[in-house]
């Protein structure tokens, strides 16, 4: 299994083992699921009639998204504006760790240019999208993007490909 790592932050951001879909050249997405997690039900071999207790059990079980659960992806929020800054800070850093990384001068073209379409993409369907950052919650890391297929049922997440370095396991 290939662990996907943000090569800003060192988060955890996505494994191979969720069917990752390159578009474009410069992103995959990946279906999630949502799962429920929480609420395990423990026997402790007590009879709780016998003691005069409760028989029913809060739920306390919650519905996540796998890939946000497994990965302990958090939250975040951002305007139109403030997301596009954020979004050309972090170009620039993965376009000077792809040229540490001893990327040709056609593979940062091609990230560059990619990265420029995907990115109109993005904002030409802003409000679809909910905003993820890794666990470390470092704000100059990668922003994983959360959508729903067209069925309005199906998650999933968007990350970008050259902002990652790969943790074999």
């Amino acid at each position: 299994m290939i662990i996907y790592k943000d090569i800003i932050t060192g988060d955890e951001i996505i494994s191979d083992s969720y069917n990752l879909k390159e578009i474009d050249g410069c992103v995959y997405e990946a279906d999630c699921k949502k799962i429920s997690v929480g609420g395990e039900n423990i026997d402790i071999g007590a009879n709780p009639s016998a003691e005069e207790g409760e028989e029913g059990v809060e739920d306390t079980s919650q519905t996540v998204i796998d890939v946000v659960h497994s990965f302990r992806l958090n939250e975040t929020s951002f305007d139109k504006k403030s997301y596009l800054t954020h979004l050309k800070d972090y170009m620039k850093k993965v376009k000077a760790a792809l040229k540490e990384k001893g990327a040709s001068d056609d593979e940062v073209k091609a990230f560059e240019t990619g990265a420029q379409s995907f990115a109109k993409k993005i904002v030409s369907n802003f409000k679809d999208y909910e905003f993820l950052i890794g666990e470390s919650m470092d704000p100059d890391g990668m922003v994983i993007l959360l959508n729903y297929r067209e069925d309005g049922v199906t998650p999933f997440v968007t990350v970008w490909k050259h902002g990652l370095s790969e943790m074999k396991v």
